[in-house]
């Protein structure tokens, strides 16, 4: 017990010279991928909780093609709000700082590029990345090139080469990067970063901070599973996939109603994939082509239009996803749209399993009734009982029927049935 004891002790006291320990602690978050609402959350959520544990910075890993303008924004401004330092590293090798993440890493404290990375190539095109007609393409440059001159200035970068990433689509690697005062530093990792950056003096909302990097705790800050969660379905191409797979169950029950499964799949894809379309910038033109191919392909099982509604629908459904995501003629909305793979793949399997599910409801509705009275008309059977003066019966399926015909017809003999009154049937001789 004694020995126990003791041994509860010594790890309180050992906790405790843990706790106590002087140095500071470093935040460290990764953003791999495009910008978004889910993205702009986790840097906003990341700030303040290094705040709230009084970290003596905050680094973001980034390697990004680009994103949304309206979340690059919300980032920016919470960057150059922030009242701890930030610090963008542009990370790991091969990894880019491209469209949106220029502005975010020009808005960071500190600056930093991995060997091997490259920043740049920020000039507004639309988002099929075709070309922009002159009026619109200026607009949209000098508004870009305005803000992102207001952030080289605010942390003293070089306006020029920013403007040019703009205008003229610049991109360089890191080391052209710090020749050009776009970046402050190139460190090759983690540690060697924290050692550059140790005694720097930045700037923060709050006043002047001289960064303490030595003897560093590093806390690894990550999203949780809700916040990962959201990030994905955010993603404009798992978003569309979705929307096209509730689409399919909703289309499937109403096929065959009763099978309950793919009407509740399909409503919960539904929802969530009007969600992630939520956070995007949906063009409703768009969106009116995608619910006017389900009325297509709903419509062709009514009418007989030997496949051309099913060929309009894939049509409808093809152009309004290529126009589904409207981002605006932004220079950093670029990344944000369907994948032309995802678009093909996905219109030619449906538009497939529709021309199939349509086919299967028309012959359903062509097949000959089997049962019942109307299910009789057209069969042959046998004469079972001699045919005179036009009454006898008939043996048709197995079954022995009284039976009515003009004249006599002899056991054997093949009779086909014509009507059906009651419980007597009409036949005629074959």
């Amino acid at each position: 017990m004694i020995n126990f004891l003791r041994s509860i002790l010594i790890l309180l006291v050992f906790s405790a010279a843990v706790y106590c320990q002087e140095g500071p602690v470093i935040y460290v978050i990764k953003i791999d991928g495009s910008i978004n609402p889910s993205s702009a959350d986790f840097i906003r959520k990341s700030i303040e909780e290094a705040k709230n544990k009084k970290a003596e910075c905050l680094v973001i890993q980034l390697n990004t093609p680009g994103g949304l303008l309206k979340s690059t924004r919300y980032i920016v401004s919470d960057i150059l709000t922030a009242p701890i330092p930030v610090i963008v590293y542009v990370s790991p090798g091969g990894a880019q700082s491209a469209s949106a993440g220029v502005f975010i890493t020009l808005a960071s404290h500190i600056a930093v590029m991995a060997p091997g990375t490259n920043i740049g190539a920020s000039h507004p095109v639309s988002g099929d990345g075709s070309k922009m007609d002159s009026t619109m393409n200026e607009k949209v440059t000098n508004d870009a090139a305005a803000f992102i001159r207001s952030i080289s200035e605010k942390r003293k970068r070089n306006v020029k080469w920013s403007e040019d990433a703009v205008r003229n689509s610049v991109s360089i690697t890191e080391t052209e990067a710090l020749r050009d005062s776009v970046i402050d530093l190139v460190a090759a990792d983690m540690n060697e970063l924290l050692a550059k950056v140790d005694g720097r003096e930045v700037e923060t909302s709050t006043g002047k901070r001289i960064l303490n990097t030595k003897n560093f705790m590093v806390v690894n800050y990550e999203e949780n599973w809700f916040q990962k969660f959201l990030g994905i379905i955010s993603d404009p191409n798992i978003a569309y996939i979705l929307m096209m797979i509730g689409m399919s169950g909703i289309m499937l029950e109403l096929y065959n109603p009763g099978a309950i499964l793919p009407g509740v799949v399909g409503a919960i894809c539904i929802l969530l994939g009007l969600y992630g379309l939520h956070t995007l910038p949906i063009n409703y033109a768009g969106a009116g082509l995608i619910l006017l191919a389900i009325i297509l392909f709903i419509a062709e099982i009514k009418v007989t239009s030997y496949g051309m509604l099913t060929v309009a629908g894939v049509i409808s459904l093809f152009i309004g996803s290529m126009m589904l995501i409207d981002t605006g003629n932004s220079p950093l909305e670029a990344a944000v749209d369907i994948s032309m793979g995802v678009i093909i793949t996905t219109v030619v399997i449906l538009g497939g399993l529709f021309s199939l599910l349509g086919w299967l409801v028309v012959r359903t509705y062509r097949r000959k009734a089997m049962t019942g009275e109307s299910g009789m008309i057209g069969e042959i059977g046998e004469v079972f009982v001699d045919i005179i003066n036009g009454k006898g019966t008939v043996k048709v399926l197995g079954e022995i029927w009284k039976a009515e015909a003009e004249g006599n017809i002899a056991r054997g003999d093949k009779v086909k049935v014509v009507e059906v009154k009651d419980l007597t049937i009409v036949v005629q001789k074959v």
